[in-house]
């Protein structure tokens, strides 16, 4: 498949499955449903004592939806410890589309005015499927996760899809679980998109998977301070005291 609909996409992630790439200039994309599947515990975020000062301190300034694109395109960057991406033009048209209907969004980290690392992916329904995480900057990525799992936990989702385990993630609390297990999950987090996106096994309809959200991805920016720590603002010493708290 050479270009992508936004309501297959949608679809497809519904049913379990995603698109990749064989590399950033392939010319089409390819389906994958992965037999174990990674995914990241939204109570389960480990917090290590040096990530916990590097919130503290707001070493970096993390936004939401503030650079979709740029976070896009870092993420399909070649890199001295990543010579190659998955994410080729069609991939990255889709999901730029995908973010102006409200679906993608993205998690940034600055240091000043320079985008340092961040990550973007797909809500759906109570589900989040983290696509990519990208860093140039030391613990960039992983402040962009420590936020992003804080985000999620505030906005009721159910379920942090990371597809392929890695040591890095695993490092972060990220487990290994079946397909079958998975579909467990995702069904559960997909519950009331209405009978398409709980049945499965084809395309769900753009009108089902529009429903009214069943998360909020800006629900950490709008319960604001007063109800999560006396009214002191959303940084970095708040989430780290948020994932402390639910870790």
């Amino acid at each position: 498949m050479k270009w992508l609909d936004p309501e297959i996409v949608l679809g497809a992630y519904a049913v379990g499955v995603f698109p990749m790439a064989d590399h950033r200039n392939a010319e089409t994309v390819y389906w994958v449903e992965p037999k174990r599947r990674a995914v990241l515990p939204l109570d389960g975020f480990r917090l290590s004592h040096s990530l916990r000062k590097v919130l503290a301190q707001d070493r970096y300034r993390v936004t939401a939806d503030q650079a979709f694109g740029d976070v896009l395109a870092l993420c399909g960057e070649a890199a001295p410890d990543r010579p190659e991406t998955w994410i080729n033009s069609s991939i990255a048209e889709v999901f730029g589309r995908l973010h102006d209907m409200g679906f993608a969004h993205s998690i940034e980290c600055w240091d000043g005015d320079d985008l340092v690392g961040g990550l973007y992916g797909l809500a759906l329904g109570r589900a989040f499927f983290g696509e990519s995480m990208v860093s140039r900057a030391r613990d960039a990525s992983k402040v962009a996760l420590a936020w992003l799992v804080a985000r999620l936990r505030a906005g009721g989702f159910t379920l942090l899809d990371c597809q392929f385990q890695t040591d890095h993630l695993a490092s972060l609390g990220a487990v290994e679980i079946s397909r079958a297990d998975y579909l467990g999950l995702l069904s559960a987090a997909l519950s009331g998109l209405g009978d398409a996106a709980a049945a499965g096994g084809g395309a769900v309809p753009l009108s089902a998977l529009a429903a009214p959200s069943l998360a909020d991805f800006f629900a950490l920016d709008r319960v604001g301070a007063a109800s999560l720590a006396d009214s002191a603002p959303v940084n970095g010493k708040l989430i780290a005291q948020l994932l402390v708290q639910t870790s």
